[in-house]
């Protein structure tokens, strides 16, 4: 007992520090590593992304406990969730709010019986399109503006669904990958309580195809 005194004072200071540090990234933002490309072009994979934890709730820190509402997810917000039913964390785009009836048709969203526009566009360094040759497209709906990724040999199987009807409390979440994204098209729709904060800038960028060497123009490139 009189050790592990000794231990605590002695080291009160480092010990302040990552409790600190544990009760900051649990509550108010965090950085997360992206390991697969559901989310291409818009992140990379190898991307450490800043997370807002405060986005929208200020929460009991180690917990999902909401201390206060601040704010809702809106469409085109790119979202940081712990989902039960993927059982792991993911990192999505906000397309459906509750209430609104959505619909794709090959690759074209609807959203309350509009379709989105799309627009060719280009993008560059995308080691998946060495094995998978892709096109790439800008979306748009209202304020929505994002690049997606549409593969041209592997279509999913799921670039047709819906109509449906978001419930209340819930969202549609999809990836930018438009072919290669497990979200709720395979998972359903996602709680309100599940999304943990909104990721809005990549901080670092080590690109694993290269021997994890930095992408310097990555860093501190915001996500749109």
């Amino acid at each position: 007992m009189h050790r592990l005194v000794r231990f605590l004072t002695r080291n009160r200071g480092f010990i302040t520090f990552m409790l600190c540090m544990v009760v900051f990234r649990s509550a108010v933002a965090d950085w997360n590593v992206v390991p697969t490309g559901s989310m291409q072009p818009t992140i990379r994979i190898g991307d450490r992304i800043l997370v807002d934890k405060l986005a929208y709730d200020l929460r009991l820190p180690l917990t999902h406990v909401s201390l206060r509402h601040l704010a809702d997810p809106q469409r085109g917000d790119i979202v940081v969730l712990d989902s039960p039913a993927a059982r792991e964390r993911l990192v999505k785009r906000v397309i459906g709010l509750p209430g609104d009836e959505v619909a794709m048709r090959s690759n074209v969203l609807f959203i309350n019986g509009h379709a989105a526009g799309y627009a060719a566009s280009h993008e560059q360094g995308i080691h998946d399109d060495l094995c998978d040759p892709a096109h790439y497209e800008t979306e748009r709906y209202g304020a929505l503006r994002h690049a997606i990724r549409l593969s041209n040999g592997h279509p999913s199987p799921l670039s047709n669904f819906g109509p449906t009807r978001v419930p209340p409390g819930q969202y549609l979440l999809l990836g930018d990958d438009r072919d290669n994204s497990m979200d709720s098209r395979y998972f359903g729709f996602f709680a309100r309580s599940e999304i943990v904060g909104r990721a809005h800038h990549v901080l670092v960028s080590l690109d694993p195809q290269q021997h994890y060497l930095p992408r310097g123009d990555r860093f501190g490139a915001a996500l749109h």
